[in-house]
């Protein structure tokens, strides 16, 4: 069972926690239900390292706000890690485990209902922030863009009830990339995450790339065990274009070019 996971000061993340938690039974500190639990936490969601110390599950959904300097409205999700520096929660230099199929499932409920979000942008985050140490697959959820957009109770209302339509239908499973290059919010992998074939673990833009040597690329194949496939967005690699060919070229990994 998963375990969905809110900080009770990120106005976006408590309040879709409220919403779900409607119908669900609170048992000491989780709201226990039938598909999945909940549970809301007195300290940052990024930080939240700790969580397999006191819970175990086989999974953790972050529910969060998103904030970016652009302004630009986005319902986004992503996988957690730090290439570099651990300037927001985490270690440095560690990934953690993706949650590539819910993250699929999510992304495309999401655009099925984009009606419903015009104002919004749909997208996947490149891999970024903490918490990095937690063992099971990790992801995510996101609400931006601004504290307009935290707070507005309905929006974050619809948005929730995606989550629990994702976690109460069964999850399709499919082949699974590793993907490398593009900006922060990579047009082609979000793309081939709505209508493609793959499902996606970290995703590596090309601003990190410069951070990937030997022991971080190694370290990378370990938390995708399961993937098959790296996706290289190849107009957006810069110059290191040659160090992810050579590394990939040691691996079993089956290399598309988008």
């Amino acid at each position: 069972m998963e375990l969905l996971v809110a900080y009770r000061d990120d106005p976006a993340g408590y309040n879709m926690a409220k919403f779900l938690s409607q119908k669900m039974t609170l048992d000491g500190e989780i709201y226990k239900g039938k598909y999945y639990d909940l549970l809301i936490i007195p300290t940052p969601a990024i930080s939240a390292d700790w969580l397999e110390e006191k819970y175990d599950y086989d999974g953790f959904i972050f529910l969060s706000k998103h904030a970016a300097g652009s302004g630009v409205l986005a319902l986004t999700c992503h996988s957690t890690g730090n290439f570099g520096e651990a300037k927001f929660g985490g270690n440095k230099k560690q990934m953690a485990v993706p949650h590539p199929f819910i993250q699929k499932k999510y992304l495309q409920t999401l655009w099925k209902n984009k009606s419903q979000f015009a104002d919004f942008q749909i997208t996947i985050e490149a891999t970024h922030h903490g918490p990095t140490a937690l063992t099971k697959p990790t992801i995510f959820i996101e609400i931006g863009t601004t504290e307009k957009q935290w707070i507005d109770v309905p929006l974050c209302n619809s948005v929730a009830a995606l989550v629990h339509e994702v976690m109460v239908e069964e999850i399709p499973q499919s082949s699974v990339a590793i993907c490398f290059g593009g900006t922060h919010y990579p047009d082609k992998f979000t793309k081939e995450l709505i209508s493609g074939k793959f499902s996606l673990g970290t995703v590596v833009p090309k601003y990190a790339l410069d951070d990937v040597d030997k022991n971080l690329f190694l370290h990378i194949l370990e938390q995708n065990k399961i993937a098959k496939t790296a996706l290289l967005d190849w107009g957006g690699l810069g110059p290191n274009k040659q160090k992810i060919l050579d590394f990939l070229s040691e691996t079993n990994l089956e290399v598309i070019k988008l």
